[in-house]
Parts: structure tokens; C-alpha cells; sequence
């Protein structure tokens, strides 16, 4: 693929975020992104950041991305502006945008991942992380891309940013108390407050003793009981720096799971 002026990345970066700046929309542009990408499998080659679910069949129909035909209609007048940029880099990038237009840090960003086509093999449902599983599931799932126990808690710090919807994903509530700023809060929330098993929830899910306004996951809490993945909770929850410099190399390797021959471009969300 060739390179892409760099000042295409800069204009839509503008036109994604002045979206995310009306519509408080950068949850979900960040969640469409993780799921695009987090479906790669090392050992077969398959899934990874490729916009399978522009198609009706496929993932687009998985009960883990219910609710993402939401923002990719949010993002599609945008993209209809840009024909000369796939979906799959397209999708990537606003959630690039989003993190930084959050208040994240300016990850750096390459092009050059390939779009699927609709005649290609589906992948199947299953490979993205069920948040009513443990420690061991969540291993699975993050093996599969090749991630570590650093990566796996560093990306858990996405649930800083947004809220669970129980028509979507059968929970309900925001994990902190700033759902669209991006910032180690969901660190500092996770490790600061009391948590109870919500009283008849099914999945069963997690209320802080305090307020009862505030939730985790199954697959949050084990990164504070789990004896490996709590050092790095601990210092994520110290320092929000140590978390913005390790979130950006892992999200960039999550982002460019399976693609090859990527070349770099630059963008900013600067009006210069």
C-alpha cells in the first residue's frame, strides 16, 4: 500500500475528534477498534485488525461486538469522505484519536492493514475476552495475540473510558466516575474502593461498597488477586505516565496484530 499524506491522517484525526467532541462517543470507538483487532490468533494466522464486521455475516453478528454498528454508522459519513483510506486503518485510527482527544497520550500510528473481504474465511466467535471468566480465560485470550501478563493488565486500563450496557454485553454501569476522560482512574478506582458482588446480578458482577454507582468485572478484579498481574495493577494505579508510555506500545501491538509491511505516517489533533 502506499503512503498516505500525512495530512489526510491529520484531517480526518480533526473530523474524528470534533465526532467524539459532540457525541461523547470515544468509548465505543475505542471498543470497536479492541474488537476488530483482539480477534487475532497467532498459530493460525487469522482475525486481527481487518473491518470484517462492515459485512452482515460474520463477526459483525457475535454477541461479543453487540452494540459496534453504532459506531461505525457514527464514523461512516467520515469515511465516506476518505475513500482513499481502508477500514480497517480507518477504524484503527479513530480510536487513536479518541484515546488522545480523551485527554490519553498521542500514540503513534501506522497504516497498511489489509480489509477483509466478504468472501473470506469468518472467524469464528469466541476469541475476544468474556468479562465474567477469570484469570485463566483472560490468558487464553491475550495468548492467542501473543500478549504477556504486563499487556494483558496495561489493556485492561481501557475500562477507564466508557461504561457496560446490559443489552450489549449483560452488564451494567461505568467503572469510573470520569467514563470519557483517559487517565489511570480505573486503576486508582479498582485498587481505592471496597467491592461487593452486586446483589442480583446475572453475570454476577461487581458494586463498589460505597457508593453502589460504580462496577467491575470478573475479569477486573482477578487483576488485584491475581499474584501476577497485581504488580503491574499497583504500578499503573501509581503512576499514570508509567501507564500512558505502556498502554501506547501495547495498544500499538494490539492494533497491528497480523498486518505486515506497515509504514508509518503523522498525524495531529493540533489546528497548526
Amino acid at each position: 500500500m502506499s503512503s498516505t499524506d500525512s495530512g489526510v491522517w491529520s484531517s480526518i484525526a480533526k473530523e474524528v475528534k470534533a465526532l467524539v467532541d459532540e457525541k461523547n462517543c470515544h468509548p465505543i470507538l475505542v471498543r470497536l477498534a479492541w474488537h476488530d483487532a483482539g480477534t487475532y490468533d497467532h498459530k493460525t494466522k487469522t482475525g486481527g485488525p481487518h473491518a470484517a464486521m462492515r459485512f452482515a455475516t460474520g463477526e459483525s453478528g457475535h454477541a461479543s461486538n453487540a452494540g459496534l454498528a453504532i459506531a461505525r454508522n457514527l464514523l461512516q459519513p467520515i469515511k465516506d469522505r476518505y475513500p482513499q483510506v481502508g477500514y480497517a486503518d480507518f477504524w484503527s485510527f479513530a480510536a487513536y484519536v479518541a484515546i488522545e482527544a480523551a485527554g490519553g497520550p498521542h500514540i503513534a500510528f501506522q497504516e497498511g492493514r489489509v480489509d477483509a473481504t466478504e468472501a473470506d474465511e469468518k472467524v469464528p466467535a469466541g476469541r475476544l475476552p468474556d468479562g465474567a471468566q477469570g484469570a485463566d480465560h483472560l490468558r487464553w485470550v491475550f495468548d492467542k495475540m501473543g500478549m504477556n501478563d504486563q499487556e494483558i493488565v496495561v489493556l485492561s486500563g481501557a475500562h477507564t473510558l466508557g461504561r457496560c450496557h446490559k443489552d450489549r454485553s449483560g452488564f451494567e454501569g461505568p467503572w469510573t466516575v470520569t467514563p470519557n476522560h483517559f487517565s489511570n482512574n480505573f486503576f486508582r478506582t479498582l485498587v481505592d474502593n471496597k467491592w461487593v458482588v452486586k446483589s442480583g446480578s446475572n453475570p454476577s458482577q461487581f458494586e463498589d461498597e460505597a457508593t453502589k454507582s460504580l462496577i467491575m468485572l470478573p475479569t477486573d478484579m482477578v487483576l488485584l488477586s491475581d499474584e501476577k498481574f497485581k504488580p503491574h495493577t499497583e504500578r499503573y494505579y501509581k503512576s499514570e505516565s508509567v501507564f500512558f508510555e505502556e498502554f501506547s506500545n501495547a495498544w500499538i501491538k494490539l492494533t497491528q496484530l497480523g498486518a505486515s509491511n506497515l509504514q508509518p505516517v503523522q498525524w495531529s489533533l493540533s489546528s497548526e
